[in-house]
């Protein structure tokens, strides 16, 4: 049995949970012998469907939004794929990250279906900003110490893997990125760190309720692993919190 989601805001017509890294979204072909699904947990967990508006890729964890009816997931689903929705990540990469830079890379989409060279680039932006760095007096690669640093990313499109795609391009990848990063890297957080996932984490999402019109903004909390990584790399002052901003919406709800 798993551990019931964390909600993180629900009124009437929506609902906002925190998303375990490694779980599906829903069943896929992915899903290969997998039991657990965040689509199916939160159903039974709060007794009633509930509809996707938005993707979250299965490693990174963090903040998920569902709609409670299909009129309101048609309505955010829309608003998410038109970019009306403010999205803020945070991640752990591998070096000194640029103090703050547009990164405007076109993005071939990845199916599975087709060789990725066969299919149409299409126009990717993510804004990323250096919040911290830090240094380890460990040799790692082929350096005696080892920079890592705290990125905000906001992307500004939505294409699949975008930020891990945009950073690693850029130079940067993220820990724990097993496509798209460097397994030496990978491989000291999750034996030395105790940090075996990829360290992205969805923390805010802001965007217009789609019945009362006013700005609702919803924060969400790092997991138990980025926590006490952020405490050891003395990062406590960019940790998030779980909050939200509804204090203009008549329809929020006590929290159960």
């Amino acid at each position: 049995m798993t551990d019931a989601l964390p909600i993180l805001h629900r009124d009437d017509y929506l609902i906002a949970v925190h998303k375990p890294a490694g779980m599906l979204v829903h069943r896929s072909a992915l899903a290969r012998g997998e039991r657990h699904f965040l689509l199916q947990t939160l159903r039974d967990q709060i007794g009633q469907r509930v509809y996707p508006v938005h993707r979250l890729d299965r490693p990174t964890s963090g903040l998920m939004v569902f709609a409670l009816d299909s009129g309101i997931a048609g309505h955010l689903a829309n608003d998410f794929a038109a970019h009306r929705v403010a999205k803020r990540y945070l991640a752990v990469i591998r070096g000194l990250g640029p103090e703050t830079e547009r990164l405007d890379y076109a993005l071939r989409d990845e199916d599975g279906r087709r060789p990725k060279a066969e299919m149409p680039a299409r126009d990717a932006r993510t804004d990323v900003r250096r919040l911290d760095s830090v240094e380890l007096p460990v040799r790692v690669d082929r350096y005696p110490s080892a920079r890592y640093s705290l990125m905000e990313a906001r992307p500004l499109t939505g294409r699949r893997h975008q930020i891990r795609r945009h950073l690693s391009r850029r130079g940067y990848p993220i820990i724990g990125d097993a496509k798209h990063g460097k397994g030496v890297h990978n491989r000291f957080f999750a034996e030395q760190l105790a940090c075996p996932r990829l360290l992205l984490a969805a923390v805010s999402l802001a965007f217009e309720h789609p019945v009362d019109g006013h700005r609702l903004t919803i924060g969400c909390a790092l997991d138990a692993p980025m926590t006490e990584l952020f405490q050891r790399f003395g990062w406590s002052g960019h940790l998030p919190a779980n909050d939200r901003d509804t204090s203009t919406s008549p329809h929020t709800m006590t929290m159960p």
